[in-house]
């Protein structure tokens, strides 16, 4: 059955399952990130409605780092070099 599909359909659906990967997996990241840095920034008792100031600038520390290993490690993993 799959012979009588053109090349373009095809490949259509291969573009769309190659998005459709890469948005669970930024979506994966997300909620990492998001439970990673609440958990190590937010106290588990919430005295204020909101997040001060601290808590705050946690998070942002917490989420740029995140990142900078991210892409330092896909880098790496594109490069072929091992750091070790």
């Amino acid at each position: 059955m799959a012979a009588n599909i053109s090349p373009d359909v095809l490949d259509k659906e291969q573009i769309f399952g190659m998005a459709e990967k890469e948005m669970e997996h930024r979506v994966e990241s997300f909620n990492k990130i998001t439970d990673t840095c609440f958990n190590k920034c937010v106290e588990n008792r919430y005295k204020e409605p909101e997040i001060n100031m601290g808590e705050n600038s946690c998070i942002d520390r917490c989420v740029s780092k995140y990142w900078q290993v991210t892409n330092l490690i896909g880098q790496l993993l594109g490069s072929g070099k091992h750091p070790m």
